[in-house]
């Protein structure tokens, strides 16, 4: 039997076994063109959703717009974060701009409506995993990252509007190292099997 390699598509469970998380930071070109990033996109809203709401909005930040991402992210931390150093402007800056491609996936609940928000959050996560399976089956790596961008109502409004969440920002390019298999919890300590 042949070791198992970095997306592995001779079968769709093999595939599945493979899938493993890239660093931003490692991601290198080449990343997806426009229309594979469509296509991945389009392949993550194929998601399970209760009550046909698509609860979530994709956002796909193009190449020659991640440089004013960077300005506007050190923009926000200067003014959510006045003792902000030096240190942590870079690091917001090269946040926007790391890995070829970056889509920020927006958690959008119907809100008030009979699916309970917790449903709809559910949804959006499943959409960002939909969207990382997809850049895998598709010969690349995704990263899903949130940090203080995910949780500043002044990062999401460059997204979206009030009511809405950022659910993650994923970052899809080229490994650039090989991935590193992370370790996985035992099963026999996360699976039980119910017996009344």
């Amino acid at each position: 039997m042949r070791p198992m390699t970095f997306n592995d598509r001779t079968t769709p469970l093999r595939l599945l076994k493979t899938r493993r998380s890239g660093k931003p930071r490692d991601l290198v070109a080449p990343g997806p063109s426009p229309e594979q990033l469509d296509q991945m996109v389009a392949i993550a809203a194929r998601t399970p959703d209760h009550g046909k709401l698509a609860p979530w909005r994709f956002v796909i930040v193009p190449d020659e717009a991640r440089p004013a991402l960077a300005l506007k992210l050190v923009e926000i931390l200067r003014a959510e974060k006045p003792d902000a150093t030096a240190r942590d402007e870079e690091a917001a800056a090269q946040f926007a701009t790391q890995a070829p491609a970056l889509v920020v996936v927006l958690s959008a609940p119907v809100q008030p409506h009979k699916v309970p928000l917790w449903e709809q959050e559910l949804s959006a996560g499943a959409a960002c995993m939909n969207l990382l399976h997809a850049a895998h089956a598709m010969g690349f790596a995704g990263g899903w990252l949130t940090g203080w961008p995910a949780y500043s109502d002044a990062v999401r409004d460059l997204f979206g509007s009030e009511g809405q969440r950022i659910a993650g920002f994923v970052f899809i390019g080229t490994p650039g190292r090989p991935l590193e298999e992370r370790p996985r919890g035992e099963l026999s300590q996360l699976v039980h099997r119910w017996n009344p």
